[in-house]
Formats: structure tokens, C-alpha cells, sequence
């Protein structure tokens, strides 16, 4: 009988032990994967950044549609000023612009152009795609919205705010919530931490930009 009773006691102790290591490894995994998916979340939110303000400096405003953007940045070019020479301060306290300055120089007018020192100034707009200014040689512009190990793709948004001048800003939003890029890991781990930032008034996920404040695109994990 008291051999039985110490196997059992034995069976006891080492079933505590077990999931007393499995209380503390558990968690130390979860958050290992959550910090290695999040890395490469973060790095593709960054990119969608770039690619809405681009967007933004070419039409004046920022887009939810992705195959706009995408096409954007396929296809699009930006302008580079490629510049010689500048201004002096006797040129521009004589009310001279570089606009007005470009504006001599292609008329061809040589006595104009001799007469306010322009000989060495130009101001050249060349144009370079958009993907080679932005982003590596290994960049494909599909993969833009695509989640990093998922086959999901982000959620963009739209917004605009006025401020208390009548000013309107526009505002975008990129995101994705933690059951998309965390699945396949602990489920109760994830819900715990949609639980922690719902109560703490966060966003469940990771998420760039935002349409309810003027954040200066900032991303959440800033």
C-alpha cells in the first residue's frame, strides 16, 4: 500500500513539475514567435508608409483602394530636381525666384540671363521609378499588402481631420490584428493580448498611420 501511495506521489510531483515548466517555457516560445512575426510585420508597415506618402505627394491625398497603390508603385515615377547653382543674396533681395530665375534661362534670352548672373544656374526635373527610389532591388510590388506568412493582405483606411484652424489633413490607416499575423500559435495567448489592449484602449494588432488623430503616420510599436 505505501508502495502505491509513494508512485502515486511520484506521479503527482513530476505531473506539477511538468506544467510548471510548461507555465514558463510556453509564454517564452509564444513571445519568441510573436517577436520574430511582428519584426517582419513591422518591416512591411514601414514599406506601406512610404509607399501612401508617395501616393500622397503625387495626388494630394492618400488611397484605401490596393490595386491603386499598387499600380502607383509599379508604374509610377517621381520627380528629382537635379540643381546647379543658387541664388545670391543680391538676386534674391532683388525679389528674384528660382521660378523666375528658370523662366529667364528658358527663354534664351542671353543678355537677360548674362544681365542677372544666371549663366551657371539650372534647376533639371528627371523622373525615377518610384519602386527603385523607394524600395531594394529584392522588393516585388504585389507582396505590398500581403501579410508576412499569412495569405492575408492589411487593412487600409482613409480619413481626413479639420483642424481647429480649418485646416483638413488627410490621414491614412494601415493594420492588422494579432489573430491574422500571430495564427497558428497559443490561442488563449492571443486572446489575452487582444483582451489587454482592448482594455487598455490599443489597437489588437500592429497598425501604421490613423484615421481618428493627426499622429505623423506613426506606427503603434513607435
Amino acid at each position: 500500500m505505501r508502495g502505491l501511495f509513494n508512485f502515486l506521489l511520484l506521479i503527482a510531483i513530476g505531473t506539477l513539475t511538468y506544467l510548471c515548466v510548461i507555465s514558463i517555457v510556453d509564454p517564452i516560445h509564444f513571445n519568441k514567435k510573436r517577436d520574430a512575426r511582428e519584426a517582419l510585420v513591422i518591416k512591411q508597415l514601414i514599406k506601406i508608409r512610404k509607399a501612401e506618402i508617395a501616393f500622397r505627394n503625387r495626388f494630394g491625398h492618400y488611397t484605401a483602394n490596393a490595386d491603386s497603390l499598387i499600380l502607383f508603385i509599379k508604374y509610377g515615377k517621381l520627380p528629382v530636381i537635379e540643381k546647379q547653382g543658387f541664388l545670391n543674396e543680391d538676386q534674391l533681395r532683388n525679389g528674384l525666384t528660382e521660378k523666375e530665375a528658370m523662366k529667364i534661362i528658358n527663354s534664351g534670352n542671353t543678355a537677360k540671363i548674362k544681365k542677372y548672373n544666371l549663366e551657371n544656374f539650372r534647376r533639371d526635373t528627371t523622373y525615377i521609378n518610384i519602386t527603385d527610389s523607394l524600395f531594394d532591388k529584392k522588393f516585388v510590388p504585389d507582396s505590398l499588402l500581403i501579410v508576412p506568412g499569412t495569405n492575408k493582405t492589411f487593412e487600409l483606411e482613409t480619413g481626413e481631420i479639420i483642424t481647429a484652424s480649418g485646416y483638413p489633413v488627410q490621414l491614412f490607416e494601415a493594420r492588422t490584428p494579432y489573430e491574422v499575423y500571430l495564427n497558428g500559435l497559443d490561442k488563449q495567448s492571443i486572446i489575452n493580448l487582444r483582451d489587454i489592449a482592448e482594455k487598455l484602449g490599443k489597437y489588437p494588432g500592429l497598425k501604421v498611420g490613423s484615421v481618428l488623430e493627426i499622429n505623423n503616420n506613426a506606427g503603434n510599436w513607435e
